[in-house]
């Protein structure tokens, strides 16, 4: 731990943070294919943005023309 602390400036018990982080987490991570879940809500929320801004662009475009 010494030796790896040295070599990326960081403090041993740093490492023994990340260290026991890792190992608890590790089966949410791979549990699910690798973060499956995860780029299926990215890919869904990146639609639902699309969505809104393509409704935001077609309320404002009747709004200009419908309201003098």
């Amino acid at each position: 731990m010494a030796e790896l602390a040295g070599r990326f400036g960081v403090h041993p018990a740093q490492i023994h943070t990340w260290k026991r982080a890792l190992q608890d987490g590790a089966v949410v991570v791979f549990a699910d294919g690798g973060g499956k879940k995860e780029k299926q809500a990215d890919a869904l929320v990146d639609r639902l943005y699309r969505k809104i801004g393509q409704l935001k662009v077609e309320r404002d475009f009747l709004q200009e023309r419908l309201v003098p």
